[in-house]
Protein backbone atom coordinates (compact mmCIF):
# COMPACT_ATOMS: atom_id res chain seq x y z
CA UNK A 1 0.00 0.00 0.00
CA UNK A 2 0.99 3.78 -0.90
CA UNK A 3 1.70 6.10 2.36
CA UNK A 4 0.48 9.48 2.00
CA UNK A 5 4.32 11.24 1.80
CA UNK A 6 5.11 8.75 -1.60
CA UNK A 7 1.44 8.80 -3.74
CA UNK A 8 3.12 11.27 -6.28
CA UNK A 9 5.08 7.62 -6.91
CA UNK A 10 2.28 5.94 -8.73
CA UNK A 11 2.14 8.39 -11.45
CA UNK A 12 5.96 8.61 -11.49
CA UNK A 13 6.29 4.49 -11.83
CA UNK A 14 3.66 4.97 -14.43
CA UNK A 15 5.93 7.07 -16.32
CA UNK A 16 2.86 9.67 -16.34
CA UNK A 17 4.12 13.37 -16.77
CA UNK A 18 0.75 15.08 -16.22
CA UNK A 19 -1.51 14.42 -13.80
CA UNK A 20 -4.45 14.22 -16.41
CA UNK A 21 -6.17 11.19 -16.98
CA UNK A 22 -8.62 10.52 -19.53
CA UNK A 23 -11.80 8.58 -18.61
CA UNK A 24 -12.62 5.31 -20.49
CA UNK A 25 -15.79 6.27 -21.63
CA UNK A 26 -17.23 2.92 -23.25
CA UNK A 27 -18.51 3.12 -26.58
CA UNK A 28 -16.85 6.51 -27.00
CA UNK A 29 -12.99 6.20 -26.42
CA UNK A 30 -11.19 4.56 -29.39
CA UNK A 31 -7.41 3.39 -29.51
CA UNK A 32 -6.13 6.92 -31.17
CA UNK A 33 -8.09 8.82 -28.35
CA UNK A 34 -5.94 6.53 -25.83
CA UNK A 35 -3.01 7.22 -27.62
CA UNK A 36 -2.85 10.50 -28.02
CA UNK A 37 -3.55 10.62 -24.77
CA UNK A 38 -0.58 8.81 -23.43
CA UNK A 39 1.83 10.70 -25.87
CA UNK A 40 1.18 13.62 -24.67
CA UNK A 41 1.94 12.84 -20.87
CA UNK A 42 -1.10 12.08 -19.54
CA UNK A 43 -2.93 8.51 -18.86
CA UNK A 44 -5.18 7.49 -21.99
CA UNK A 45 -7.85 5.04 -21.37
CA UNK A 46 -9.37 2.26 -23.58
CA UNK A 47 -13.60 1.08 -22.30
CA UNK A 48 -14.18 -1.90 -22.77
CA UNK A 49 -16.93 -3.01 -21.07
CA UNK A 50 -18.59 -3.25 -23.93
CA UNK A 51 -16.51 -5.88 -25.78
CA UNK A 52 -16.12 -9.39 -26.03
CA UNK A 53 -12.63 -10.35 -24.77
CA UNK A 54 -11.68 -10.68 -28.13
CA UNK A 55 -12.83 -6.84 -29.52
CA UNK A 56 -10.75 -5.71 -26.39
CA UNK A 57 -7.18 -7.61 -26.95
CA UNK A 58 -7.80 -6.51 -30.74
CA UNK A 59 -8.40 -2.68 -29.24
CA UNK A 60 -5.01 -3.14 -26.42
CA UNK A 61 -3.23 -4.37 -29.89
CA UNK A 62 -4.04 -1.47 -31.70
CA UNK A 63 -3.29 0.84 -29.09
CA UNK A 64 0.02 -0.62 -28.44
CA UNK A 65 0.89 0.45 -31.97
CA UNK A 66 -0.02 3.99 -31.41
CA UNK A 67 1.54 4.33 -28.40
CA UNK A 68 5.08 2.82 -26.34
CA UNK A 69 3.62 4.59 -23.27
CA UNK A 70 0.81 3.26 -20.45
CA UNK A 71 -2.63 3.19 -21.07
CA UNK A 72 -5.81 2.17 -18.49
CA UNK A 73 -8.13 -0.43 -19.62
CA UNK A 74 -11.25 -0.12 -17.95
CA UNK A 75 -14.51 -2.82 -17.14
CA UNK A 76 -17.49 -2.96 -15.12
CA UNK A 77 -18.42 -4.71 -12.42
CA UNK A 78 -21.45 -4.33 -12.16
CA UNK A 79 -24.27 -7.12 -10.66
CA UNK A 80 -25.35 -9.44 -13.74
CA UNK A 81 -28.40 -8.65 -14.31
CA UNK A 82 -31.78 -10.26 -13.55
CA UNK A 83 -33.93 -11.00 -16.40
CA UNK A 84 -37.78 -10.23 -15.49
CA UNK A 85 -39.91 -10.78 -18.67
CA UNK A 86 -42.89 -9.12 -17.19
CA UNK A 87 -40.81 -5.98 -16.45
CA UNK A 88 -39.51 -5.98 -20.07
CA UNK A 89 -42.33 -6.68 -21.79
CA UNK A 90 -43.91 -3.45 -19.89
CA UNK A 91 -40.84 -1.45 -20.88
CA UNK A 92 -41.44 -2.91 -24.84
CA UNK A 93 -44.91 -1.67 -24.95
CA UNK A 94 -44.19 1.59 -23.64
CA UNK A 95 -41.60 2.08 -26.19
CA UNK A 96 -43.51 0.70 -29.12
CA UNK A 97 -45.26 4.26 -30.02
CA UNK A 98 -41.82 5.77 -30.15
CA UNK A 99 -40.33 2.88 -32.56
CA UNK A 100 -43.93 3.58 -34.46
CA UNK A 101 -42.80 6.86 -35.16
CA UNK A 102 -39.78 5.86 -36.92
CA UNK A 103 -41.35 3.14 -39.00
CA UNK A 104 -39.72 -0.02 -36.74
CA UNK A 105 -41.07 -1.89 -34.08
CA UNK A 106 -38.90 -2.89 -30.59
CA UNK A 107 -37.29 -6.01 -30.13
CA UNK A 108 -39.71 -9.31 -29.54
CA UNK A 109 -37.23 -9.22 -26.20
CA UNK A 110 -34.41 -8.14 -24.81
CA UNK A 111 -30.90 -9.68 -23.54
CA UNK A 112 -28.02 -8.71 -21.26
CA UNK A 113 -25.94 -7.30 -23.86
CA UNK A 114 -23.00 -6.86 -21.89
CA UNK A 115 -21.51 -9.46 -19.57
CA UNK A 116 -19.87 -7.96 -16.23
CA UNK A 117 -15.97 -8.37 -15.42
CA UNK A 118 -17.29 -10.38 -12.30
CA UNK A 119 -17.96 -13.18 -14.48
CA UNK A 120 -16.06 -13.22 -17.61
CA UNK A 121 -13.64 -15.61 -17.55
CA UNK A 122 -12.31 -15.10 -21.12
CA UNK A 123 -11.89 -11.18 -20.45
CA UNK A 124 -10.31 -12.04 -16.83
CA UNK A 125 -8.12 -14.33 -18.62
CA UNK A 126 -7.25 -12.28 -21.74
CA UNK A 127 -6.15 -9.09 -19.41
CA UNK A 128 -3.74 -11.69 -17.70
CA UNK A 129 -2.39 -12.81 -20.82
CA UNK A 130 -2.25 -8.78 -22.42
CA UNK A 131 -1.21 -7.13 -19.07
CA UNK A 132 -2.27 -3.48 -19.57
CA UNK A 133 -0.23 -1.35 -17.71
CA UNK A 134 -3.39 0.03 -15.75
CA UNK A 135 -6.75 -2.12 -14.99
CA UNK A 136 -9.81 0.48 -14.00
CA UNK A 137 -12.67 -1.23 -12.04
CA UNK A 138 -16.64 0.34 -12.61
CA UNK A 139 -19.78 -0.35 -10.76
CA UNK A 140 -17.64 -2.20 -8.11
CA UNK A 141 -14.73 -5.01 -7.69
CA UNK A 142 -14.25 -8.26 -9.27
CA UNK A 143 -13.48 -11.44 -6.49
CA UNK A 144 -10.81 -10.70 -4.48
CA UNK A 145 -8.83 -13.66 -6.49
CA UNK A 146 -9.09 -11.75 -9.60
CA UNK A 147 -7.57 -8.88 -7.90
CA UNK A 148 -4.80 -10.95 -6.78
CA UNK A 149 -4.33 -12.44 -10.18
CA UNK A 150 -4.00 -9.03 -11.88
CA UNK A 151 -1.75 -7.74 -9.28
CA UNK A 152 0.33 -10.63 -9.54
CA UNK A 153 1.15 -9.60 -13.04
CA UNK A 154 1.94 -6.38 -12.18
CA UNK A 155 -0.85 -4.61 -13.16
CA UNK A 156 -1.75 -1.57 -11.33
CA UNK A 157 -5.49 -0.86 -10.20
CA UNK A 158 -8.04 1.60 -9.86
CA UNK A 159 -11.39 1.54 -8.77
CA UNK A 160 -14.48 4.37 -8.65
CA UNK A 161 -16.00 5.40 -5.65
CA UNK A 162 -18.99 7.47 -5.42
CA UNK A 163 -18.64 7.56 -1.38
CA UNK A 164 -16.38 6.47 1.59
CA UNK A 165 -17.54 3.27 2.06
CA UNK A 166 -17.30 1.97 -1.82
CA UNK A 167 -13.22 3.42 -1.08
CA UNK A 168 -12.72 1.20 2.06
CA UNK A 169 -14.04 -1.75 0.29
CA UNK A 170 -11.82 -0.90 -2.84
CA UNK A 171 -8.62 -0.37 -0.64
CA UNK A 172 -9.04 -3.21 1.49
CA UNK A 173 -9.40 -5.01 -1.62
CA UNK A 174 -5.85 -3.82 -2.61
CA UNK A 175 -6.48 -1.64 -5.39
CA UNK A 176 -3.64 0.87 -6.20
CA UNK A 177 -5.42 4.27 -6.37
CA UNK A 178 -9.51 5.68 -5.78
CA UNK A 179 -11.21 7.56 -8.73
CA UNK A 180 -13.65 9.71 -6.32
CA UNK A 181 -16.61 10.19 -8.84
CA UNK A 182 -18.79 13.43 -7.94
CA UNK A 183 -22.39 13.34 -8.54
CA UNK A 184 -21.02 16.13 -11.38
CA UNK A 185 -19.82 13.35 -13.93
CA UNK A 186 -21.14 12.72 -16.97
CA UNK A 187 -22.40 8.68 -17.97
CA UNK A 188 -22.76 5.89 -14.98
CA UNK A 189 -22.61 6.51 -11.91
CA UNK A 190 -20.56 4.40 -10.27
CA UNK A 191 -22.00 3.07 -7.29
CA UNK A 192 -21.59 -0.65 -6.06
CA UNK A 193 -25.15 -1.48 -5.36
CA UNK A 194 -27.70 0.60 -7.58
CA UNK A 195 -29.90 -0.69 -4.16
CA UNK A 196 -28.50 1.24 -1.73
CA UNK A 197 -29.28 4.95 -1.08
CA UNK A 198 -26.88 7.10 -3.33
CA UNK A 199 -25.41 9.77 -1.16
CA UNK A 200 -24.88 12.20 -4.39
CA UNK A 201 -21.40 13.72 -2.69
CA UNK A 202 -20.04 16.20 -4.91
CA UNK A 203 -16.57 16.50 -6.31
CA UNK A 204 -14.62 18.59 -4.49
CA UNK A 205 -16.40 16.93 -1.07
CA UNK A 206 -15.69 13.33 -1.70
CA UNK A 207 -11.98 14.63 -2.91
CA UNK A 208 -11.25 15.80 0.04
CA UNK A 209 -12.93 13.30 2.10
CA UNK A 210 -11.08 10.96 0.48
CA UNK A 211 -7.85 12.77 0.50
CA UNK A 212 -7.87 13.22 4.00
CA UNK A 213 -8.97 9.65 4.88
CA UNK A 214 -7.13 7.06 2.53
CA UNK A 215 -3.09 6.11 2.07
CA UNK A 216 -3.45 5.24 -1.76
CA UNK A 217 -4.02 8.31 -4.02
CA UNK A 218 -6.97 9.78 -5.04
CA UNK A 219 -8.51 10.70 -8.39
CA UNK A 220 -10.55 13.48 -8.87
CA UNK A 221 -13.45 12.97 -11.25
CA UNK A 222 -16.91 14.41 -12.36
CA UNK A 223 -17.71 18.34 -13.67
CA UNK A 224 -13.46 18.61 -14.36
CA UNK A 225 -13.52 20.39 -17.57
CA UNK A 226 -10.40 23.16 -17.54
CA UNK A 227 -7.33 23.11 -15.98
CA UNK A 228 -8.74 25.01 -13.05
CA UNK A 229 -10.82 22.10 -12.22
CA UNK A 230 -7.82 20.36 -12.26
CA UNK A 231 -6.04 22.56 -10.19
CA UNK A 232 -8.46 22.60 -7.64
CA UNK A 233 -8.59 19.13 -7.39
CA UNK A 234 -4.75 18.91 -6.95
CA UNK A 235 -5.58 21.81 -4.37
CA UNK A 236 -7.77 19.25 -2.72
CA UNK A 237 -5.24 16.36 -2.44
CA UNK A 238 -6.26 14.83 -5.28
CA UNK A 239 -2.77 13.11 -6.97
CA UNK A 240 -4.47 13.36 -10.64
CA UNK A 241 -7.86 14.45 -12.44
CA UNK A 242 -10.32 12.23 -14.21
CA UNK A 243 -11.90 14.15 -17.27
CA UNK A 244 -14.07 12.45 -19.59
CA UNK A 245 -16.80 14.67 -21.14
CA UNK A 246 -13.57 17.03 -21.91
CA UNK A 247 -12.47 14.60 -24.46
CA UNK A 248 -15.86 13.38 -26.03
CA UNK A 249 -15.61 16.18 -28.85
CA UNK A 250 -12.55 15.21 -29.33
CA UNK A 251 -11.59 13.97 -33.40
CA UNK A 252 -10.17 10.45 -32.26
CA UNK A 253 -13.78 9.69 -30.25
CA UNK A 254 -15.99 7.66 -31.93
CA UNK A 255 -19.24 9.48 -31.42
CA UNK A 256 -21.86 10.46 -33.83
CA UNK A 257 -22.91 13.72 -35.59
CA UNK A 258 -26.08 14.59 -33.11
CA UNK A 259 -23.95 13.85 -30.25
CA UNK A 260 -21.01 16.25 -31.12
CA UNK A 261 -23.41 18.93 -32.34
CA UNK A 262 -25.53 18.38 -28.79
CA UNK A 263 -21.89 18.51 -26.75
CA UNK A 264 -20.78 21.81 -28.48
CA UNK A 265 -24.22 23.27 -28.78
CA UNK A 266 -26.78 24.67 -26.02
CA UNK A 267 -27.93 21.60 -25.44
CA UNK A 268 -24.72 20.82 -23.13
CA UNK A 269 -26.28 23.47 -20.77
CA UNK A 270 -28.95 20.81 -19.22
CA UNK A 271 -27.97 17.32 -18.14
CA UNK A 272 -30.04 15.01 -15.85
CA UNK A 273 -29.64 11.88 -14.41
CA UNK A 274 -31.52 9.19 -16.09
CA UNK A 275 -31.95 5.28 -15.95
CA UNK A 276 -34.07 4.78 -19.18
CA UNK A 277 -31.34 4.74 -21.65
CA UNK A 278 -29.40 1.67 -19.87
CA UNK A 279 -31.01 0.69 -17.09
CA UNK A 280 -28.76 2.28 -14.70
CA UNK A 281 -28.20 6.08 -13.41
CA UNK A 282 -26.54 7.95 -15.58
CA UNK A 283 -25.95 11.72 -16.78
CA UNK A 284 -26.70 12.71 -20.26
CA UNK A 285 -27.61 15.82 -22.01
CA UNK A 286 -31.37 16.05 -21.48
CA UNK A 287 -32.87 14.82 -25.00
CA UNK A 288 -35.91 13.05 -26.45
CA UNK A 289 -34.87 9.35 -24.55
CA UNK A 290 -34.67 11.10 -21.00
CA UNK A 291 -37.49 13.22 -21.40
CA UNK A 292 -39.13 9.69 -22.28
CA UNK A 293 -37.72 8.30 -18.64
CA UNK A 294 -39.22 11.37 -16.88
CA UNK A 295 -42.97 10.60 -17.64
CA UNK A 296 -45.08 10.23 -14.56
CA UNK A 297 -46.61 7.10 -16.69
CA UNK A 298 -43.22 5.21 -17.70
CA UNK A 299 -43.31 2.32 -16.19
CA UNK A 300 -40.19 0.28 -14.04
CA UNK A 301 -36.62 -0.15 -16.44
CA UNK A 302 -35.43 -3.54 -16.30
CA UNK A 303 -32.13 -4.76 -15.15
CA UNK A 304 -29.32 -3.16 -16.93
CA UNK A 305 -27.78 -3.65 -18.98
CA UNK A 306 -30.93 -5.22 -20.62
CA UNK A 307 -32.50 -2.28 -20.90
CA UNK A 308 -29.89 -0.87 -22.57
CA UNK A 309 -31.00 -3.62 -25.60
CA UNK A 310 -34.39 -1.48 -26.26
CA UNK A 311 -32.28 1.95 -26.19
CA UNK A 312 -29.52 0.75 -28.41
CA UNK A 313 -32.26 -0.25 -31.10
CA UNK A 314 -34.66 2.58 -30.81
CA UNK A 315 -31.58 5.00 -30.93
CA UNK A 316 -30.47 3.06 -34.50
CA UNK A 317 -34.10 3.15 -35.35
CA UNK A 318 -34.42 7.03 -35.32
CA UNK A 319 -31.05 7.95 -36.19
CA UNK A 320 -31.89 6.17 -39.88
CA UNK A 321 -35.06 9.03 -40.00
CA UNK A 322 -32.12 12.08 -38.74
CA UNK A 323 -33.63 12.01 -35.44
CA UNK A 324 -29.95 11.60 -32.84
CA UNK A 325 -32.16 12.49 -29.96
CA UNK A 326 -32.38 9.06 -28.48
CA UNK A 327 -28.90 8.68 -28.05
CA UNK A 328 -26.50 7.85 -24.90
CA UNK A 329 -25.66 11.32 -25.35
CA UNK A 330 -23.27 11.41 -21.85
CA UNK A 331 -22.25 14.39 -20.41
CA UNK A 332 -21.28 15.79 -17.28
CA UNK A 333 -22.56 19.11 -15.51
CA UNK A 334 -19.68 21.65 -16.62
CA UNK A 335 -20.42 20.22 -20.45
CA UNK A 336 -20.66 23.98 -21.95
CA UNK A 337 -17.09 23.95 -21.39
CA UNK A 338 -15.88 21.48 -24.32
CA UNK A 339 -13.84 22.41 -26.98
CA UNK A 340 -13.40 20.43 -30.38
CA UNK A 341 -9.56 19.89 -29.92
CA UNK A 342 -7.42 17.25 -30.76
CA UNK A 343 -6.36 14.93 -27.94
CA UNK A 344 -2.78 15.63 -27.85
CA UNK A 345 -3.38 19.15 -27.68
CA UNK A 346 -6.14 19.25 -25.84
CA UNK A 347 -4.01 17.33 -22.86
CA UNK A 348 -1.03 20.52 -23.53
CA UNK A 349 -3.97 22.96 -23.52
CA UNK A 350 -5.08 21.48 -19.61
CA UNK A 351 -1.18 21.56 -18.90
CA UNK A 352 -0.71 24.65 -19.72
CA UNK A 353 -4.28 26.07 -17.84
CA UNK A 354 -3.26 23.92 -14.55
CA UNK A 355 -0.23 26.20 -14.04
CA UNK A 356 -1.59 29.42 -14.84
CA UNK A 357 -4.28 28.75 -12.30
CA UNK A 358 -1.89 27.41 -10.12
CA UNK A 359 0.41 30.78 -10.41
CA UNK A 360 -2.76 32.78 -10.13
CA UNK A 361 -3.86 31.60 -6.49
CA UNK A 362 0.17 31.49 -5.30
CA UNK A 363 -0.18 35.56 -6.38
CA UNK A 364 -3.83 36.08 -4.53
CA UNK A 365 -1.37 34.06 -1.55
CA UNK A 366 1.20 36.56 -2.05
Amino acid sequence: MNTRADNGALLRELGIQKPIIQAPMAGVTTPALAAAVSNAGGLGSLGVAAMTAENARRAIHQTRELTAKPFNVNVFCHRPATPDAEVERAWLAWLEPVFRQYDATPPQSLSEIYTSFVVDKAMQAMLLAEKPAVVSFHFGLPPDAVIAELKHAGIRLLASATNLDEADAAVEAGVDAIVAQGIEAGGHRGLFDTTARDERLGTFALTRLLANRLEVPVIAAGGIMDGAGIAAALALGAQAAQLGTAFVACPETSIDEGYRRALLGDAARSTTLTAAISGRLARSIVNRFTALGEDPQAPRTPSYPITYDAGKALNAAAKAKGEFGYGAQWAGQAAPLARALPAGELVAQLERETRESIERLRSVLG
